[in-house]
């Protein structure tokens, strides 16, 4: 047990009280621990920025959440009348669901940011896998609090968004069926899956995705920052103070909270804008067809999820019989590669041509359908591995060859383009630009173990560049 602290009877009532908490909670000393003497890297930029906005974007929709329930009714005969009745009715309810949608999109506009910045730095290197794992499951608890909350409103983009996407897990053999009849709750999308939704939406994934939130924080103040020179500041060799503080750290707070408050007013600027004058931003925030009530008679002529989705949406469509044969092609070069290349037993070896001849004969055998679920999943798990895909020399993108940025500038237009065709209806030229881009991407993460070796690389300075702004 801890030893109580004593001050003077004459300390102002504020440092009595503080010191009566400190007592008994260590709350002086976490702020110390996580704020005032945590020292991060004096050469932070904009990009740092999108760590704490994720974290505001999350206060707003929890917030707004609670509110929105407080009149929201989970039932597939009023629902959508809940929501309107919000819009219309509740003092203030239109500001309140507004921010809730736009806090959606601005959620992920933020995230992708995040983990854009991570990858052009290195943030997942050693010794921040971790930190990166926690990120990526937070990236993936997100898309199912969203994909879920998109059905809350329960208009004909929602309903038919719900039931394509649902749908799409009967593909998986074996269990696929009885899996989407647990997910629906029914042999259709209706009031018993509107009220799983509602459950999952308000109180599972939020418990998750805020212990993750808490791991992923811990995590790095575990092991420190990353900077965009890939510098350790805090290594056994890195240069300290008297007082064992890193000379190319500085306190977070209160420098790094100021910067912070710099963006985040910058952030609430655009955010209120959005709100106030383009909430929808042209169907791309809230799409006309769900302000026409579900109507599982008749079906949207056009079918898409909201825009944070639609690169993964775009993969999926990619997939067709035809691209089952490009992808068998890449199996068979991934394996004569790894027979070729591989300096492992031959036994190893086997098992590699093992592997392949059974996954060929799996992707001949099971509909491309199945293999498009894969494919758009798989576009999201492979974000895990990618600690241990990048073999560069040097973390930050500032010392990789100068083709690295471009190579980086067109996996984010490849991403951007995916998204846009994802949103529009099918067609001949756009799935062959889908499927090249379906490539790219997957090739860009698996290839990322040969590529991210070549070249000349600059060398690392031995301590952060910084210069005062």
């Amino acid at each position: 047990m801890a030893e109580f602290k004593d001050i003077s009877p004459d300390a102002p009532f504020a440092v009595k009280a503080m010191n009566w908490v400190d007592n008994r909670f260590p709350a002086t000393k976490l702020f110390k621990e996580h704020m005032s003497e945590y020292y991060a890297p004096k050469n932070f930029n904009f990009w740092y920025i999108f760590g704490s906005l994720a974290m505001l974007v999350l206060v707003i929709q929890i917030v707004t959440g609670i509110f929105l329930t407080m009149h929201y009714k989970p039932d597939a005969a009023l629902a959508f009348g809940s929501v309107e009745y919000i819009m219309r009715d509740v003092p203030w309810g239109w500001l309140i669901r507004y921010m809730h949608s736009t806090g959606a999109s601005a959620f992920f506009i933020v995230v992708y940011l995040h983990m854009y910045r991570g990858l052009l730095y290195g943030s997942y290197r050693k010794p921040r896998e971790l930190i990166w794992i926690f990120g990526c499951a937070i990236f993936l608890a997100l898309m199912a609090e969203a994909f879920m909350g998109y059905l809350l409103p329960w208009g004909q983009m929602s309903y038919w968004g719900a039931q394509v996407i649902v749908n799409l897990f009967s593909a998986i053999p074996f269990i696929g069926p009885d899996l989407s009849l647990l997910l629906r709750g029914d042999y259709v999308v209706g009031d018993a899956t509107l009220n799983r939704f509602f459950s999952f939406h308000v109180i599972a994934v939020p418990l998750v995705l805020l212990g993750l939130v808490v791991a992923h924080i811990i995590a790095l103040h575990e092991v420190g920052s990353n900077n965009p020179d890939g510098v350790e500041i805090k290594g056994p060799n890195a240069p300290r103070d008297a007082n064992g503080h890193p000379l190319d750290g500085i306190p977070f707070h209160p420098y790094y909270t100021v910067h912070d408050i710099f963006g985040v007013s910058l952030f609430l600027m655009v955010f209120s804008a959005i709100i106030f004058f383009a909430p929808e931003l042209g169907g791309y925030f809230l799409e006309p067809n769900n302000f026409i009530p579900a109507n599982p008679l008749q079906t949207p002529l056009h079918i898409a999820p909201v825009w944070y989705f639609t690169p993964f949406y775009s993969m999926l469509r990619a997939i067709t019989s035809e691209m089952v044969y490009a992808l068998i092609a890449c199996v068979l070069a991934g394996a004569v590669t790894g027979v070729v290349k591989a300096k492992v037993a031959n036994l190893f070896k086997a098992v590699i041509v093992g592997a392949a001849v059974v996954l060929i004969a799996a992707m001949l055998m099971i509909d491309a359908k199945f293999w498009g679920v894969m494919v758009m999943g798989g576009a999201v798990i492979i974000l895990f591995f990618l600690p241990w895909l990048d073999r560069s020399e040097v973390k930050s993108i500032r010392y990789r060859p100068g083709w690295n940025k471009v190579l980086y500038g067109i996996f984010v237009i490849n991403f951007l383009v995916l998204g846009y065709l994802g949103m529009e209806p099918p067609s001949t030229i756009g799935g062959r630009v889908s499927q090249a881009g379906t490539l790219f991407y997957f090739g860009f993460f698996l290839l990322m173990p040969w590529w991210s070796r070549l070249g000349t690389f600059k060398p690392v300075p031995s301590r952060v560049t910084f210069s005062a702004h």
